[in-house]
């Protein structure tokens, strides 16, 4: 016979934790101990600090994580942006994947900012800096080498966000949808605007994780170049 108390309390237990992936340690390579110890944290305290939904802890790995980190090749030595950074996903995970980039997180929202601060001195990154703001009041705070976003806006509202963070010569890596080609259909003036070119949609993870990401790449080349050299003191 079933306790009817048994019953209530397994509805009641919180969603548990997804294993960890096999495919996890291969993509984080010798950082996976600070990618268990990042997706750990976040587990703990993700949804009592508005970082994750209630519902993300069973997918946890393969919805965020992994969907963040197949963008670590990508990336080139240098510095990268990525605007919106909430919870880290992308920008904290990336920074365990690549200690050879430089990161600069903005994030508007101030206790955001302060899980990304408590994450950056725990898992002891060096190559991280957080900035608070919003993306357009961030535009100073330019001339870096690549900026990236994830799950912040369409294509047409996040273009005049991301490219003027960008040097000339830089590049847009935007974390979209299965809608991305039609994003960019829709983006067209925009991307005339800030001289936008070779804009194209890949496919990362496929044949290797369950959920593939799509991502639309695309090169800065507009005529003046943003300023940079703001401290992140100017948006505190």
């Amino acid at each position: 016979m079933t306790d009817h108390h048994d019953d209530v309390s397994r509805e009641t237990l919180p969603p548990a934790l997804e294993a960890e992936p096999a495919v996890a340690a291969v993509l984080f390579g010798d950082t996976i101990i600070r990618a268990r110890r990042f997706a750990a944290a976040l587990a703990e305290q993700g949804e009592e600090r508005g970082l994750i939904g209630p519902l993300e802890l069973p997918r946890l790995w393969t919805r965020h994580i992994l969907n963040s980190v197949i963008m670590a090749p990508l990336l080139r030595p240098g510095r990268v942006g990525d605007i919106g950074t909430g919870a880290g996903l992308p920008g904290l995970v990336l920074a365990i994947a690549r200690p050879d980039v430089q990161f600069v997180l903005i994030e508007p929202m101030e206790r955001r900012v302060a899980w990304l601060n408590e994450q950056v001195g725990e898992l002891g990154l060096e190559n991280v800096e957080v900035v608070r703001a919003r993306a357009e009041e961030a535009k100073a705070f330019g001339g870096l080498d690549q900026v990236t976003a994830r799950a912040v806006s369409a294509l047409r509202t996040l273009i005049p966000l991301t490219a003027p963070l960008a040097r000339k010569g830089g590049e847009l890596v935007l974390m979209k949808g299965i809608n991305a080609e039609a994003e960019i259909s829709a983006a067209e003036k925009q991307i005339r605007r800030f001289k936008l070119h070779d804009v194209r949609v890949e496919i990362l993870g496929d044949g290797v994780l369950e959920e593939t990401t799509r991502v639309v790449r695309a090169t800065v080349d507009r005529d003046e170049r943003a300023t940079g050299g703001v401290s992140r003191e100017t948006f505190g």
